[in-house]
């Protein structure tokens, strides 16, 4: 599993398991599957599956911004966890920058906001011994 963040990378090693790491700092956690994706439309649904969004939804990177930065829309500590990343970046090269750039955008304005925003990655098949 890996984090986002503005490091050189673009992603650091995070712990293993996610969800009981985020429960113990009472911060929610949204997944989104990747396994699916295979162009900006299924990737819009995708997204608005794991963010719950219901209502109107503009499907374009401006709509998914609001919906990351609007605090009345999401928890103040959330942890996006996006499932089978790496896979989907590896196909996807343009469609994923776009997607970084997006979130990492959202991410500042959430910090900026004193919300916290985890962007994290998780791959179904990694091994746990290999972190």
């Amino acid at each position: 599993m890996q984090v986002f963040n503005e490091a050189p990378s673009g992603l650091q090693v995070a712990p293993h398991e996610p969800r009981i790491l985020a429960a113990g700092y009472q911060i929610g956690v949204r997944e989104v599957s990747f396994g699916q994706v295979h162009d900006k439309p299924s990737l819009m649904l995708a997204l608005m599956s794991g963010l719950a969004i219901t209502g109107t939804f503009g499907h374009n990177w401006d709509a998914l911004y609001d919906v990351l930065t609007d605090p009345e829309r999401l928890p103040d500590r959330l942890a996006l966890l996006l499932c089978s990343y790496t896979q989907f970046r590896s196909h996807h090269p343009h469609l994923s920058r776009d997607l970084e750039t997006a979130l990492l955008d959202a991410q500042r304005e959430a910090a900026a906001q004193g919300r916290q925003l985890w962007l994290l990655t998780e791959e179904a098949d990694a091994d746990p011994d290999a972190w």
